[in-house]
């Protein structure tokens, strides 16, 4: 039987049969710690459906990413380390992943599966580098890290009503928005029901801002809790209540035995609270910063509560997904991660020792060391200089370097082993450009996301030579004032007034090829902030 036929007959015995080859169903939250869960001692926030995933699957429990977002997706989606990808930072264009890099998405549609996202994309706001450009046939996300960031259309956003980028067009849409999310995913189950399907849901809560309803903050605020932390944990209540409708919907369309179902969070917590004893938090190397909670449900392959404490990491989700489903790619990509699928089936398998890193720093590219951890099954080695042994001591307080001088060089020189591996991918760090004149984004719209800094500008691509419209959009000016655009060749200024807040360069004639698009606005010989650059293609 084809597999047209196939599924033919799978959508005419009214979906009752599942598909061969099981779903997978990936969620991620963002900056919910380790500690943000009951299941793991949280006293004042009650998570029951998350903990069921838990308690239905295996936990691997020394699970590691980065300690910001951008970099731990990238890995995530790829397999490899972020700094192969492009990914060095989560914005200023640091955060915009090359398009070459095979993305889950590409891999699961290329397999036949039907790929979504809804939510956090944060690998590139402009083609070729969005979601949808990189594998995903639904899409619908923000822009950038997150609302209420530069990233947001004008004149901005907020986690109620917001409007997001539905296949890469601007929509208003109702509701907050993990709610939006999760709505849309079990609409794309419900839709997709005869077919095998790779979901990727990834939420901006419990990130900044802490915008949730009055009726999830006041519980905890009625414990005596902060308002920061009531606010986090309203929102990590939300996300429960949502992943429990997700489930109701997956036994509902009888699809619950034939999903892989993945929770876990991008890294630790950016304010200080419940961190089940460990140090540090979010943008930190030590565990609060970047060990969090991994569970994976899998009912009848995968054992119920199943403990696995083999360290494990981001960049080994794709290449376990990728065997579970037996998708072999014609062309794999060159994974860092180990597929873990033998640990999932027998926890206490015999497992080779390996050395996991993980790395970030502000800045256009990295430096060997610098907030860098190296982590073996017994040794972590932080900042190229103190050493803790993770078995003895999980919450990192004794330094034993000076103890234990052989295990620092053998650290140390697998790390710069390292280093060298993954900054000579892609012959360094200079960002991918975005293109402009393309079919495919036509305006092209330039945030501060990813502006770069020295010198400032948006590196692009211009791929066709002819006359662009350039606006600039910038808050009022105060008094009469000068707007220059620079673009490939291109030097020109325009005379603003007093309460401008744009600014047209309406036929600029542009050659193609690769350079900087830089715009600037002076006021009384001070600069005002360009918050947008619109650039369009004419015709002709």
């Amino acid at each position: 039987m084809t597999r047209r036929a196939f599924l033919a007959s799978a959508a005419a015995a009214a979906q009752t049969a599942a598909p061969a080859r099981p779903n997978v169903v990936l969620i991620i939250s963002d900056d919910q710690g380790y500690g943000d869960l009951s299941i793991h001692g949280n006293t004042h926030l009650q998570t029951p459906h998350i903990d069921r995933i838990a308690r239905e699957g295996a936990q691997f429990t020394q699970f590691q990413v980065c300690p910001v977002c951008s970099p731990t997706r990238a890995s995530l989606l790829t397999g490899r380390y972020n700094y192969r990808t492009g990914i060095v930072d989560t914005f200023k264009g640091r955060s915009m992943m090359d398009p070459r890099e095979q993305t889950a998405a590409e891999l699961f549609a290329a397999a036949g599966y039907k790929t979504g996202i809804f939510g956090k994309w944060h690998l590139g706001d402009n083609y070729p580098m969005r979601a949808h450009d990189q594998g995903f046939g639904e899409s619908l996300v923000h822009g950038g890290g997150g609302l209420s960031q530069p990233s947001d259309p004008p004149p901005g956003n907020h986690y109620f009503n917001p409007t997001l980028l539905r296949n890469g067009k601007f929509e208003k849409v109702e509701g907050y928005c993990t709610d939006i999310f999760f709505r849309e995913a079990i609409r794309f189950i419900e839709q997709n029901q005869a077919r095998p399907f790779f979901l990727y849901l990834p939420t901006n809560a419990p990130h900044t801002p802490l915008e949730i309803a009055d009726e999830y903050v006041a519980p905890f605020k009625n414990k005596g809790l902060d308002d920061t932390t009531a606010k986090v944990y309203g929102m990590v209540k939300n996300l429960d209540d949502n992943v429990g409708r997700l489930l109701a919907v997956l036994q509902r369309t009888r699809l619950e035995a034939n999903t892989i179902l993945i929770f876990m969070t991008d890294n630790g917590p950016q304010q200080p609270r419940y961190v089940a004893g460990m140090r540090g938090l979010k943008g930190t190397v030590y565990q609060g910063g970047i060990r969090v909670p991994f569970f994976l449900r899998w009912p009848g392959k995968v054992a119920a509560g199943a403990k696995v404490d083999r360290i494990a990491a981001h960049i080994d989700v794709l290449p376990t997904l990728l065997d579970a489903c037996a998708i072999r790619p014609a062309q794999p990509p060159r994974f860092d991660g180990r597929n873990l699928m033998p640990l999932l089936q027998t926890p206490a398998a015999a497992w080779p020792d390996r050395v996991i890193h993980t790395q970030w720093h502000r800045g256009d590219q990295p430096q060997i060391f610098r907030n860098h951890a190296a982590r073996s099954q017994r040794w972590k080695l932080t900042n190229g200089t103190e050493l803790y042994d993770m078995q003895n001591d999980p919450g990192e307080t004794r330094d034993l370097a000076t103890a234990q001088p052989g295990e620092v060089a053998r650290l140390r020189a697998a790390t710069e082993a390292w280093f060298a591996d993954v900054s000579s991918t892609r012959g360094g760090y200079a960002p991918p450009r975005i293109y402009i004149g393309v079919p495919e984004e036509n305006p092209t719209l330039l945030t501060l996301q990813d502006r770069r800094d020295e010198p400032e500008g948006w590196e692009v691509d211009v791929r066709a030579a002819a006359r662009y419209q350039v606006t600039l959009l910038f808050k009022p000016t105060v008094a009469d004032g000068e707007a220059r655009l620079s673009l490939g060749k291109v030097e020109e200024a325009r005379p603003v007034r007093a309460g401008a807040e744009r600014c047209m360069f309406d036929s600029v004639a542009v050659a193609a090829g690769e350079t900087r698009l830089a715009a600037r606005v002076m006021v009384d010989g001070k600069p005002v902030e360009v918050r947008y650059v619109e650039v369009r293609k004419l015709n002709g």
